[in-house]
């Protein structure tokens, strides 16, 4: 595969990084600080806060004695006043300073040090067109480093002054989204491109952190000729198209120095006769070494998906005993409605077993394999468990779980303290139809269409990673679009599209404080310490995707979208 050179703008910074406008005692974030963000238990210095993504805080002077207390401390307005404004992000902390994107990709630094407001200390806007997504920064040096589109590029900040440094264009692919949070990793900015979804053929990329220089890209979906391409059958050309979307930010092993990322469904994403086989490497959990770009080993979930059941979703990594034997683990709550448990070193099986109660696209999945019961490698077209729609003419059949999941991009969160996975788990179905119409960029490349008569609703479970075995499970009124964070304080905090912000207890999942701010959520919560006092942070404004799920939900059909940056503490 031929690498490319991304085409640079480096901020006129008088030579370098501009290191004389840094004020004295200003703290770079390094390598070393990014692979130890355990051991800074006040910050969250990564989209996941640590490497692992287990989206864990020690955190615990805000537990379950005193939740109960908890307040609104203050909130930020983000965003503009168009009305169709969201906010997927999940806030950086660092020494009381907090850095936050919006849907126009304009970053914020703001200074929460006080404690009591948050003053906006500058706003880096790339000044584009609203993004479908975009869902946070990385921190690296003495930047701050985001996506953004039109064209889609990288940007890097600087944290002090707010002024750009480098910008890292992806011209040469024009039609890519760049969504996820970018992973920095050692002296390299670890990517992946998005939109697959739209006929778009995906790619992971490392960038030179201090300079955006393009180092390496590799592709999820191979041409003819390279490893994988003979999953792709047919005479479409349907690699060309074939979607592999990384929507969501990986994970890494520093010890192993491999990389994490999950991959969205193929395109068309409802009619496999277009794209008959397997489809590598869609709905995929991948390896990569973030140095050279080299694929270290994948495992797909759902070959030759027909539901839209992507694996873009976190994939977790913990260590446990299995057979009494000390283990490196990936865990990961798919989409499908089955919880994996891998091993880290090659993604060979060690459990696979429901967390949701309605599922019928498959009879289970095979515990050696991981793959479904009912999959038959000699079949271009997989019939599972006989719901899918073979052909245009086969009527709408229902799906179980819904083409939204299950656990979708929304991340679970795991306790070392409980060694439980919290899951936010959609719990509707879909009725799903082939319409060969829809093969083209005009038509949308969906190759179908679905829709629902359920009411979405969603669950908050507890899962035991290495059995997959489901411990407690809480039903909840309204979808949770947002994702879950455990804490040191025995809480795993939510936020629902109703507008609810709830905790619960970790152990029990009874709820023990919640608040309604009046507008739904589909970021993620976090939490951090300043001044020696722990805060609750997460950011309202649902997307379109999130508010569509409430088209059966009529109490909240006139429920507004404001963009707010809420902080919480006692």
């Amino acid at each position: 595969m031929a690498e490319h050179v991304g085409s640079i703008r480096v901020a006129v910074l008088a030579g370098s990084m501009a290191a004389a406008a840094i004020p004295v005692g200003a703290a770079e974030v390094t390598p070393a600080r990014l692979v130890n963000a355990d051991k800074e238990p006040q910050n969250w210095l990564m989209n996941h806060r640590t490497y692992d993504g287990q989206r864990f805080s020690p955190l615990d002077k805000i537990n379950k004695a005193n939740v109960r207390n908890l307040k609104l401390a203050y909130a930020v307005p983000l965003g503009g006043g168009a009305g169709n404004e969201f906010v997927q992000a999940t806030p950086l902390a660092e020494d009381g300073f907090l850095y936050i994107t919006d849907s126009w990709g304009v970053l914020y630094k703001i200074d929460g040090t006080s404690g009591d407001v948050g003053r906006i200390v500058w706003r880096m806007d790339p000044k584009q067109q609203r993004q479908g997504r975009n869902r946070g920064a990385a921190l690296w040096g003495n930047l701050v480093i985001t996506a953004a589109e039109s064209p889609p590029r990288i940007v890097a900040t600087d944290k002090e002054t707010g002024k750009v440094v480098w910008e890292s264009s992806f011209a040469d692919t024009p039609e890519v989204a760049l969504t996820s949070a970018p992973l920095a990793i050692k002296d390299k900015i670890i990517l992946g491109a998005a939109n697959g979804d739209q006929g778009v053929r995906d790619w992971m990329a490392g960038l030179d952190a201090a300079t955006g220089k393009r180092l390496w890209q590799k592709y999820t979906i191979p041409a003819p000729g390279e490893p994988g391409s003979e999953t792709w059958k047919g005479n479409n050309n349907a690699w060309q198209t074939g979607g592999g979307a990384v929507w969501v930010t990986g994970t890494y092993d520093p010890e192993t120095n491999q990389t994490v990322w999950g991959t969205g469904n193929p395109v068309p994403m409802f009619d496999p006769t277009y794209r008959p086989g397997d489809n590598l490497y869609t709905n995929s959990a991948i390896s990569w070494d973030p140095d050279s770009g080299k694929m270290n080993w994948y495992f797909q979930f759902t070959p030759g998906d027909m539901w839209d059941y992507d694996a873009v979703g976190t994939h977790i990594m913990i260590n446990g005993n299995v057979g009494g034997q000390p283990r490196k683990l990936i865990t990961h709550s798919a989409r499908n409605g089955f919880f994996y448990t891998m091993e880290r070193a090659n993604g060979a099986m060690v459990s696979a077993k429901p967390y949701l109660d309605n599922i019928n696209w498959t009879k289970g999945i095979d515990q050696k394999t991981g793959k479904p019961l009912d999959y038959d490698p000699n079949k271009d077209i997989q019939t599972y468990a006989g719901i899918a729609n073979q052909t245009p003419r086969d009527p709408t059949k229902k799906v179980c779980p819904s083409i939204a999941g299950g656990n979708n991009y929304w991340p679970a969160s795991y306790s070392p303290r409980t060694k439980l996975t919290y899951i936010p788990a959609m719990t509707a179905c879909s009725d799903v139809t082939i319409d060969t119409a829809k093969h083209s960029k005009d038509k949308g490349w969906n190759g179908g269409a679905y829709r629902t008569a359920d009411r979405y609703e969603s669950n908050l479970t507890a899962v035991d990673p290495i059995t997959a075995e489901t411990k407690k499970s809480v039903h909840l009124q309204y979808p949770n679009y947002s994702g879950t964070l455990a804490t040191g304080g025995g809480l795993v905090f939510l936020g629902l599209l109703d507008g609810t912000v709830a905790a619960f207890d970790d152990t029990t999942l009874e709820q023990l404080w919640k608040v309604n701010v009046g507008s739904g959520f589909s970021a993620p919560p976090m939490t951090f310490e300043v001044g020696g006092k722990q805060y609750i942070a997460i950011a309202s404004g649902p997307s379109a995707s999130a508010k569509a799920k409430l088209v059966n939900t009529p109490e909240l059909k006139d429920q507004r979208q404001a963009t707010v940056l809420y902080v919480f503490s006692l």
